[in-house]
């Protein structure tokens, strides 16, 4: 090695640096996807505290004890998620039958422009009929593991409800036993990298939050305007999708757009896909900016990039997971940053 340039040598450094770095994080990710039953109600239980933690320190302060203050917490949540839930479903079934009326509609008249090629409703109905005797097994099988899916999730959901209530009430005893269970003298920048690491969390789920409260408020002011039915309902899938960076927003804003063609026609449907868009560019170029950039140091394309790694790592779930955890890493880099910079 003392032959080569030092320049080299410094590359290859790099690259054993580099390489090292990607084999830990590459086991890392391959642990967490063999113990997720276990790994995912963690990260969504941080997620949780960080956006439930100011409401919970209010209590506190107001004088009530730590564990009923925490279980007021999540009986709080519960209650807000399941309302929300419960006013989306209501207002899709109410517009049920006009919705798939309405895609009916759009489908036979693409048919019907496009009979001239051999398309029509009868021959995609006898295509589809034939699929469905071939492959009744599988989607009978599917149907099952979707089950299992649901099942599994539901568990994942309680287990993070209650790791919520002890992140919550215990939070103070966690300092403590990071303090104590760091080796050597490093405990003072373990802990400031976990403070850290928390606050980017809590910076992203508290911009996210304000960030969906403006939209939903919006969205569902532009649907009563226009009379589209279950416009509550329709801004509360907007704030609970916004946690689900891009998707969340797309899939929210079509649910609007489509209940609005059910019930009240095309032109109508066409106001309903303008406040939609209006809304998303006021976020993507002005609450953006204005609130993430005051919560999340981060600049659009990083947390693009994590969107898209997350989302090919887990789905969905990783894509509600990889921007948090990416503000956390960030947290930690600017701690060391600060503190190697201030050591001479």
């Amino acid at each position: 090695m003392s032959l080569l340039p030092e320049s080299v040598r410094r590359f290859a450094a790099w690259c054993a640096v580099l390489l090292l770095a990607a084999g830990v994080g590459w086991v890392g990710v391959r642990l967490c996807a063999e113990f997720r039953t276990a790994v995912t109600p963690v990260l969504l239980a941080l997620l949780g505290t960080a956006l439930l933690g100011p409401l919970y320190r209010w209590l506190v302060r107001a004088g009530m004890h730590r564990s009923l203050a925490a279980g007021l917490t999540c009986v709080a949540v519960v209650a807000v998620v399941g309302g929300a839930v419960y006013i989306v479903v209501a207002a899709l079934v109410e517009t049920g039958d006009e919705i798939v009326a309405s895609l009916k509609h759009a489908a036979k008249s693409v048919a019907e422009h496009f009979g001239a090629a051999g398309t029509s409703l009868g021959d995609l109905a006898g295509s589809a009929k034939d699929l469905l005797a071939k492959f009744g097994g599988t989607a009978a099988s599917n149907v099952i593991s979707g089950v299992s899916v649901v099942g599994e999730s539901i568990a994942m959901a309680v287990l993070a409800l209650l790791l919520v209530f002890f992140f919550l009430r215990d939070s103070h005893l966690f300092v403590d036993t990071l303090r104590a269970v760091a080796p050597g003298g490093s405990a003072d920048m373990l802990e400031a990298m976990a403070r850290r690491a928390f606050e980017g969390i809590e910076g992203f789920m508290r911009g996210t939050t304000v960030i969906a409260l403006i939209d939903a408020t919006c969205i569902a002011i532009g649907l009563l305007i226009l009379r589209v039915p279950g416009a509550v309902g329709l801004g509360a899938l907007v704030f609970v999708g916004a946690y689900i960076p891009y998707l969340g927003a797309f899939l929210s804003g079509a649910v609007a757009v489509l209940v609005a063609l059910a019930d009240r026609g095309f032109v109508i449907a066409l106001w309903a896909l303008g406040v939609v868009l209006a809304v998303q560019v006021l976020e993507g170029h002005v609450l953006q900016p204005v609130i993430q950039s005051r919560t999340v140091q981060m600049h659009p394309a990083v947390v693009m990039l994590a969107i898209t790694a997350g989302a090919s790592v887990a789905g969905i779930l990783g894509m509600l997971l990889a921007v948090p955890l990416t503000a956390a890493a960030f947290g930690v880099v600017h701690e060391l940053r600060a503190r190697y910079a201030t050591t001479p």
